[in-house]
């Protein structure tokens, strides 16, 4: 290189260095006005939505009787909230259903994980068992409640499977292709460092599938509440599911409507919950707003 040239790359080599900070800290000023943003139309719209609702029943635009309306659906939930429900405490119905949501999907997302780790990894044991697991997952599974009824009885059981149905296909398919996208090369270093199948498994297979297994986490738990609901409307003793078959019985629309919002609290509780614990272990990768 020239003397001549030295002086002009030093200039622009300085001259662009301090431009970083400021385009990140922009790029990070701009992710958070979109945020805001998102937040505000999100806001709107749900008052928009709720406010025509709102004014079309009260105006008879819509049967009031049938599709209730946001103000009695409000008032609903305070009843319950303030003075119980039929069936006892609201708080009580809702640990019923969670309990039974919850352990329906960690057996669901356990035996998930390990089934389909386990099939992507033995090409073999995949080629025996593919078949069957395509016919399992071809049937609804929201008609086996009923039979799951019949075996379990009233209580939690039956509940439980439900969950543990609908929960096991979604992460068994994620693990599976995950264990199946694994980068070969990593496996072929693993393996020329000595590694055996098990260590491989462990600390190869199972990191590279997590941001899979994670992606059906997210849906899995939504599956695990509609499989506990979908029991207890079926036949129970306690829970949401009860309330919402009670409602319908006595065609309380508002009661309805007020168990489906309470259930959508829980299910955003749980999906923000599920979002800290992902961001928390793939602080790693990039967010959206660096990308």
């Amino acid at each position: 290189m020239s003397p001549d040239v030295m002086p002009e790359t030093v200039v622009a080599t300085t001259a662009t260095e301090p431009a970083k900070p400021g385009r990140a800290h922009s790029r990070a000023r701009a992710a958070r006005r979109r945020r805001i943003i998102v937040a505000a139309v999100r806001a709107v719209l749900l008052v928009a939505v709720l406010g025509l609702w709102e004014v079309f029943a009260r105006a008879k635009i819509i049967d009031p009787f049938n599709f209730s309306m946001p103000s009695k659906i409000w008032d609903q939930v305070y009843t319950w909230v303030t003075h119980g429900t039929a069936l006892g405490s609201l708080g009580e119905q809702i640990w019923y259903t969670l309990h039974e949501a919850l352990l329906g999907w960690v057996i669901g997302v356990v035996a998930g994980v390990v089934f389909g780790i386990a099939l992507g990894r033995i090409a073999f044991l995949a080629d025996v068992l593919g078949p069957y697991i395509k016919v399992l997952n071809s049937i609804p599974r929201i008609v086996l409640a009923p039979i799951f009824v019949i075996w379990f009885g009233l209580g939690p059981a039956s509940k439980v499977a439900s969950a543990v149905v609908l929960v096991f296909f979604p992460v068994f398919f994620n693990a599976f292709q995950g264990a199946r996208e694994v980068d070969r090369n990593l496996v072929a270093n693993a393996r020329i460092l000595g590694a055996s199948d098990r260590r491989v498994t462990l600390q190869v297979v199972i990191p590279s599938a997590t941001s899979w297994i994670f992606t059906s986490l997210h849906v899995s738990f939504g599956f695990a509440l509609i499989g506990a609901i979908v029991g207890e409307y079926i036949g129970a003793t306690k829970g949401i599911g009860l309330l919402v078959a009670q409602s319908q019985g006595t065609f309380n629309a508002a009661g309805v409507y007020a168990a489906m919002v309470i259930l959508a609290v829980v299910a955003l509780l749980a999906e923000g919950l599920l979002t800290f614990a992902e961001r928390r272990i793939f602080r790693w990768k990039p967010s959206d707003s660096e990308s």
